[in-house]
């Protein structure tokens, strides 16, 4: 049976170009599983865009004399070609500084606050005393009053977990120049936490096939639901849609209030794109429907708490009841799947800190599969994973060249060089039969494991495959048969079984290697698009029409802006989900490698762009 499955995929912040530890999150992993899942014969919506909001914006700006939306321009068309090159099949890669963005998160502020979930409350907030600027409680650090850890933020600290306030830190200190925080009264409007903490608690317990890291890291939320501050002083964000609100400068919707509220904006300016406006609501309406969210681990609080958090209150599922608004019901996720951090030499991938390998020089170098492959192997699946250059050299070399690109070659040159096609079985033996039928076998191990997001387990069967395929080869020896034409038979019954293996296991690497996977197809003779790609398209600013009203109050979005959005036609293309039978008689030219193998020495020095210290 079908389902409509949305990925969620973690909106990436608009201030500088991706690095590898980004999309080792985010990026990789959910088109991995989206694409599995289209192949699974599932109508997949995977959305997501550049995050726009928020200081950091503003203090880049300022750094740079340029205007937050021209900062957030550039960085979002660098951030687009990136993730294009790297194959990630989104339906729709938007950004949050639409006018369509704009009109849902207000449209969702308006009922959480018609039905008592966001409530005015006067607080202490953190002043940049040099610049008079707000700090995000996020850029204010300290010691957690807690457990005592050094590194905690003024939202939470990720060694106990608990919620935090940045006057609650001990010693507290500007992330951005290391000054005291002043701190002072402001008023704001706060998501009743508590109000939804059983409802939320209720659900979460549901969730029994999470990460169990993801899960019990929420479930230690609950004891301690406190409400939460979803506006700032600050004059760039999204207005606050209250009368009295909605024209102030100083007073702007919490970056983090409006990004996740991103994938429902994003599926319904999908909708509105492809020319159906309501066609959003099989995702998010559908009881039916499953939902999945990527993220690294930093953002679980927002996915797993903050997001279903809102959808309840949008609902009216908490304690003050209430109704949901123009939007309908909508759906609470399926599973938050949090990835841990890709470091390098033991530390987080950090610009600031020169710990960065960009996703633009790796593309440039290396092309997108490599990348895919090392990600999906070798990545921070369920424990922070060391990138080192050793290691990628070891699973290009000897995984992808001497493994998987060798069994093409030598499986596809020998039918040509012999018979210049894709020769007729005869009698399989024992032999070839075990190998077809572990073949075939793997595409429901393999499908199990990517269901459960789990791509190590499903990459490392795959390769198992081509493993015994190489092994089978060896042992039957075509090379030797090729010499005596009273074994052509035999010939061409070895290569008929060692081809259909070659196609059962590029059908089940493609959502890791979609790029070589289309060439693959190509090699065994197939014809049209095997595996699509994302495209480009600049497109103009537009507002769904099923929202109540569009966009309201002090910086909104001009209309007729252009932007370009990520989209795909993956439909049509051929992959699927189990085994497509060589044809036989179907010509076949003669190979070229698909792998290049790097030198060794790369391992020990790295590139010249990111050479190891």
């Amino acid at each position: 049976m079908s389902h409509p499955v949305l990925t969620a995929v973690a909106w990436p912040y608009a201030n500088g170009p991706r690095h590898i530890g980004h999309v080792s999150g985010f990026g990789v992993p959910s088109d991995v599983f989206s694409r599995f899942q289209r192949m699974s014969g599932n109508d997949v919506l995977m959305v997501s865009g550049t995050d726009e909001h928020g200081t950091p914006i503003l203090v880049q700006a300022d750094a740079e004399g340029v205007s937050p939306i021209e900062l957030a321009d550039r960085y979002n068309r660098v951030i687009v070609d990136d993730l294009q090159g790297l194959g990630l099949s989104y339906d729709l890669f938007t950004r949050t500084t639409t006018r369509n963005h704009y009109a849902v998160v207000q449209e969702l502020f308006r009922t959480l606050h018609k039905n008592g979930y966001l409530v005015p409350k006067t607080t202490t907030g953190a002043i940049s005393p040099s610049t008079g600027r707000t700090l995000p409680d996020r850029f204010v650090e300290g010691t957690c009053p807690i457990c005592g850890d050094d590194g905690a933020r003024g939202d939470q600290c990720d060694n106990c977990g608990n919620q935090l306030d940045p006057a609650d830190l001990i010693d507290p200190r500007s992330k951005i120049n290391g000054e005291t925080p002043k701190f002072v009264e402001t008023e704001h409007f706060f998501l009743d936490l508590p109000a939804l903490a059983d409802s939320l608690g209720d659900w979460l317990r549901t969730r029994d096939d999470w990460r169990p890291n993801v899960l019990r890291f929420t479930l230690n939320l609950i004891d301690d639901m406190r409400p939460r501050a979803m506006s700032r002083d600050i004059d760039w964000g999204i207005p606050i849609p209250i009368d009295d609100w909605a024209d102030r400068g100083d007073k702007k919707l919490y970056v983090w209030f409006d990004a996740v509220i991103g994938y429902l904006s994003a599926s319904i300016e999908w909708a509105m794109r492809t020319g159906q406006p309501d066609a959003w609501r099989k995702w998010w309406t559908d009881p039916q429907a499953l939902s999945y969210y990527f993220m690294g681990k930093d953002n679980i609080t927002f996915h797993a708490q903050i997001w279903p958090a809102e959808l309840l209150g949008y609902d009216g599922e908490g304690a003050h009841g209430g109704a949901p608004g123009a939007l309908g019901t909508l759906n609470l996720p399926t599973e938050v799947v949090s990835s841990e951090f890709l470091t390098m030499s033991g530390s987080k991938f950090s610009t600031s800190r020169g710990t960065v390998i960009y996703v633009r020089d790796f593309l440039a170098e290396y092309g997108p599969d490599a990348l895919r492959y090392f990600i999906s192997a070798a990545g921070p699946e369920t424990q922070d994973t060391d990138f080192t250059w050793d290691e990628f050299v070891r699973r290009t070399n000897y995984e992808l060249a001497n493994e998987w690109g060798n069994l093409i070659n030598r499986s596809v040159s020998m039918a040509h060089k012999n018979f210049g096609a894709i020769p007729r079985p005869g009698t399989l033996t024992e032999a070839d039969a075990a190998l077809l039928a572990q073949a075939e076998a793997a595409f429901d191990t393999v499908g199990t494991h990517l269901r459960g997001s789990h791509f190590r387990a499903a990459s490392a069967e795959v390769m198992k495959v081509v493993t015994a395929a190489n092994k089978y080869f060896s042992e039957t020896e075509p090379w030797t048969m090729a010499k005596d034409e009273a074994q052509r038979e035999r010939l061409g019954t070895v290569l008929h079984t060692a081809l259909q293996v070659v196609s059962d296991a590029n059908a089940m690497f493609t959502p890791f290697l979609p790029h070589s996977a289309q060439k693959v197809h190509e090699l065994l003779g197939g014809t049209g698009v095997w595996a699509a790609q994302p495209q480009i398209h600049e497109v103009e600013d537009l507002v769904s029409p099923e929202l109540p009203s569009g966009p309201v109050g002090a910086g909104v979005p001009a209309e007729g802006r252009t932007y370009p959005v990520i989209m795909g036609d993956y439909a049509a293309e051929k992959a699927r989900w189990a085994r497509t039978e060589v044809e036989v008689g179907v010509p076949l030219a003669k190979p070229t490698p698909l792998f290049t193998k790097l030198d060794p020495k790369l391992g020990e020095t790295g590139p010249e762009w990111a050479p190891i210290q």
